[in-house]
């Protein structure tokens, strides 16, 4: 930056020397006057000029320059107005247009005029018309015009080929010469009322509150002689009023360094006398703190009370004689819309008002225990936003958010404002922001050096600050609101997704999918086998894929979350600790310093990416299911980024159905299990080779995951030469079906193998059946004995108890049945059975199928045994395996739908000779 101070010098020329006409804009309307075109060395008495580079840092360095040019030139009145239209101004020039900004201010008698120029005058400028049409305030014609038109007396656009410059002048409002503050000659009726001499008292305070100094105008006031109430504690005396919605008490404003305001006395007589009291917090010599008060009666508080500055614009009207609103001068107008651009808005400007180096605003809760950053600038917003501070009083907690306070040096008060450790901020100033007595937030500007601030700019904020607070408030409710009705659209879409699966691993998925990005950056969900099972990493998800791997790898280098049932979320610091540990090692080795004591584990570590991806807040939401925790959900921000309370509480609320969703996964994938276990027991281990025989079974089970339905199949060795074999059909499903399944199929190899004859074994099966009593259920068998012969045919003996007959396949290409009909099991008590002798001669081929293969349908349409029949023929020459792969291919091509019986087919063949 450069400067120049030159008194009484008279403003150069602009005009170019190439010949080319210097053009001039003047903006007609609101606040905008014509140009004054009276010559300028008339006026002007000073000049002070100043150039910027094109950093943001040179907007705080303007401020700066124009508040001491202004400040040594008298003009106190006028430079919080010059200090923003010049923050706005140089904003445009080395933030927007990218150029150096030139900056030149002439002093006159009568006020000011401040020159911005930048480099760029390409860019666009508005010709002419009113406010309204300046368009949106982020462009290059929008705040700064604006609040140009609505400050300023005067101002305009002047343009060149090489320079673009906007102008301001502001006039010295009418005041006796040395004053700093004066009101207007009133009539003595209009005159504030006092007695005939006013009291002030004037006790003071020490660190204990005890009184160590009371003036004769107290003792008058109050009643009380100064050795009555030496040493008592000011407490006992004051009647504090308790306003609704804030817990600040006599006791705490005594320790604050300045407090102004109203409270009453109790006298001698009993009486309470309202005050008006200006607090003072001084130290001795010594160091001792203790506090001086001076009171007067409430009447009489024009005596003390330190009159409001209200800004210039807040009484000016516009051309059209409307009063300006406060609200829209200090915003901007239009304000922005949404909450977001408004706490921004809000912030920059508090900056610019009390020229700071940065500003922070703070939302409170519903419960006004804590407050969340909001918005903020020139501070590490990433780190800070929706970072929370407890209000209570206490050591590194927000205690003066209920009432205006000012820091002169916080390198005094260590964490006086945690927001502000580390930031290298010494003075701050803060103001609660309050709606009908209760604490809505908090609104602060902070200084690099210390001393910077006094009472005078906390009452100039907190004036500000009344005058946003509604609209904070009303644009809070708002997007609470929105973002209720958003959680309620998540969370019923979140359960029916949740609820549309019984898949473990599916359900896994989902949780990660629906949080990132809506919720977190990245996510991890741990499970818990039992209770005596350790946490395990199932899931991570990251919203860049090529992260997940490096975090899992983190995460499965350092140890899991305890599993605490506590509803809610709770930080976790390990990944973060974790994170910066492994950046620190990979910056180390990248300079070749080694690596130091501590660190994880050997082999490949996360890179710095990931790193920085988990190195923001880690909360754990606890996974409860049926009063058991079942897993864990971790969500991540990446480096210094935190979490909003209200996405906790809506990550809180999809935790608990997640929760449930995964346990019912879990149950349903054990019962699955069990079920598929015992199902797999029904079926024969494997089938036996038969010399001279080819055998082929193909079994379909109805249902997703159903592995053995009602229908079964067996073929087993009885004795050496002899095989039996079976297939049948239990009438129903489920548990009971089942269990008839199991009791035919080990019934017939125990009683086969015992040397008795088809019809015996069958009989006693029936007897067995028929002792379930309730749970039996009848059942369609086709049981056989097997002997193949020495000229290679097959014998065969076979029972057809109510089951579809057998067809014969011989090599002529005929089908015949192999068997006759015959009374089905567990009906009746005494069945009278009988076997069939069969001959199979080689090329035969015996089909054995369940009703589910002959009742297969499409619509009225039914397979039934001369459709099979029919693609029997067609087989003759293939093999047993060939055989059955052909006949379900026909029956599943039969109709469109799945099948909704159980199938078995079994398929017997004997060779011919040519194939021996």
């Amino acid at each position: 930056m450069t400067t120049g101070l030159i008194p009484g010098e008279h403003p150069p020329d602009r005009r170019p020397t190439g010949g080319l006409p210097h053009q001039r804009h003047e903006p007609v309307g609101q606040g905008a006057l014509h140009v004054d075109n009276r010559p300028r060395s008339s006026v002007i008495t000073a000049r002070a000029a100043a150039s910027f580079e094109p950093v943001g840092r040179s907007v705080a360095s303007a401020r700066s320059f124009v508040r001491d040019t202004l400040q040594g030139w008298g003009f106190a009145d006028i430079v919080d107005d010059a200090v923003v239209l010049t923050s706005e101004l140089v904003t445009n020039a080395v933030v927007h247009a990218g150029t150096t900004a030139d900056l030149l201010c002439l002093r006159a008698v009568d006020g000011v005029r401040i020159e911005v120029g930048d480099r760029y005058p390409e860019r666009e400028v508005p010709l002419q018309g009113s406010l309204a049409g300046m368009g949106s305030p982020d462009r290059e014609g929008g705040r700064g015009l604006q609040l140009c038109a609505a400050l300023a007396a005067r101002w305009g656009v002047e343009y060149t080929p090489t320079h673009k410059q906007v102008w301001f002048q502001l006039d010295l409002p009418e005041r006796p010469v040395g004053t700093r503050a004066a009101g207007p000659s009133l009539p003595p009726d209009l005159l504030p009322l006092a007695d005939g001499r006013v009291r002030v008292a004037v006790v003071q305070i020490d660190r204990t509150a005890a009184i160590t100094a009371w003036n004769e105008d107290a003792e008058e006031l109050f009643g009380y002689p100064a050795e009555q109430v030496t040493g008592k504690p000011l407490t006992d005396l004051a009647a504090w009023p308790h306003t609704p919605g804030t817990s600040t008490g006599i006791a705490e404003a005594l320790q604050l360094s300045r407090w102004e305001g109203s409270y009453g006395i109790r006298g001698a007589d009993g009486r309470v006398t309202p005050v008006y009291a200006s607090h003072l917090r001084v130290r001795d010599t010594n160091g001792e703190p203790s506090t001086v008060c001076l009171l007067v009666r409430d009447h009489e508080r024009a005596v003390l009370q330190t009159p409001l500055r209200i800004p210039t614009s807040d009484t000016s009207s516009g051309s059209d004689g409307q009063s300006t609103d406060p609200f829209e001068v200090f915003i901007g107008s239009p304000a922005p819309d949404d909450l977001d651009g408004l706490l921004q808005r809000t912030v920059e400007r508090a900056r610019d008002m009390l020229d700071g180096d940065s500003a922070f605003l703070l939302l409170a809760t519903d419960d006004e225990t804590e407050l969340e950053v909001r918005a903020s600038t020139g501070l590490p917003s990433a780190r800070q936003r929706f970072a929370r501070v407890p209000v209570e009083a206490g050591p590194g907690r927000y205690g003066s958010a209920r009432m205006p306070a000012v820091h002169d040096d916080l390198t005094a008060v260590p964490g006086a404002v945690p927001l502000l450790n580390g930031t290298g901020m010494r003075s701050v100033v803060t103001v609660p922001l309050k709606v009908e007595g209760r604490l809505t937030g908090s609104l602060g500007v902070a200084a690099e050096g210390p001393g910077r601030y006094s009472n005078e700019e906390a009452l100039r904020l907190q004036f500000a600050a009344d005058r946003i607070a509604l609209a904070v408030e009303s644009a809070r409710l708002g997007e609470l609101e929105r973002l209720r009705r958003g959680s309620l659209s998540f969370l019923v879409e979140a359960s029916d997704l949740l609820a549309g699966t019984l898949d473990r691993d599916q359900t896994l998925a989902l949780m990660a999918q629906m949080t990132v990005p809506t919720l977190a950056t990245w996510c991890a969900v741990y499970t818990i086998a039992d209770q005596a099972s350790e946490p395990y990493l199932s899931y991570v998800l990251h919203e860049d894929e090529e992260l997940i791997d490096g975090i899992k790898s983190l995460l499965s280098k350092i140890p899991s979350p305890d599993p605490v049932p506590t509803p809610g979320a709770r930080v976790w610091s390990a990944p973060a600790d974790a994170a910066h540990q492994a950046a620190l090692r990979t910056s180390m080795r990248s300079l070749g310093l080694g690596e130091p004591i501590g660190r994880l584990s050997s082999g490949i570590g996360p890179t710095l990416a990931t790193a920085s991806a988990v190195g923001g807040e880690t909360v754990v939401l606890p996974l409860v299911a049926r009063n058991r925790v079942i897993g864990m959900l971790t969500l991540g921000k990446p480096t210094d980024e935190h979490f909003r309370q209200e996405i906790l509480e809506l990550a809180e609320d999809l935790s608990r159905r997640a929760a449930l969703a995964l346990d019912n996964a879990r149950l349903y994938s054990e019962r699955t299990a069990i079920s598929q276990s015992l199902q797999r027991s029904l079926l024969p281990p494997e089938l036996p080779q038969i010399d001279g025989v080819e055998v082929e079974v193909i079994y379909r089970a109805a249902g997703e995951g159903n592995e053995v339905g009602g229908d079964f199949y067996d073929v087993f060795p009885i004795s050496d030469g002899a095989y039996g074999f079976a297939i049948g059909d239990v009438c129903g499903t489920g548990p009971n079906a089942a269990a008839v399944t199991g009791l035919a199929r080990h019934a017939l190899r125990l009683l086969a193998r015992e040397g008795l004859s088809g019809p015996a074994v069958l009989e006693r099966l029936n007897s067995a059946i028929l002792d379930e009593g309730a749970r039996s259920r009848f059942l369609t068998l086709l049981y056989g004995e097997m002997r193949p012969q020495e000229d290679g045919s097959a014998e065969l003996k076979v029972v057809c108890a109510g089951h579809p007959l057998p067809l014969r396949l011989r090599q002529d290409g005929t089908v015949e049945p192999a068997a006759e009909p015959q009374p089905l099991l567990g009906v009746i008590d005494d069945l009278e059975l009988y076997e069939e002798t069969v001959t199979l001669e080689p090329g035969d081929v015996l089909l054995c199928v369940t009703d589910g293969v002959t009742e297969r349908r499409e619509g009225t349409r039914m397979l039934g045994d001369d459709g099979l029949a029919d693609v029997l023929t067609t087989c003759t020459g293939l093999t047993a395996g060939a055989v059955a792969a052909r006949i379900m291919r026909a029956v599943e091509r039969f109709a469109s739908d799945a099948p909704s019986d159980d199938m078995a087919i079994l398929a017997m063949r004997v060779p011919g000779l040519h194939t021996d």
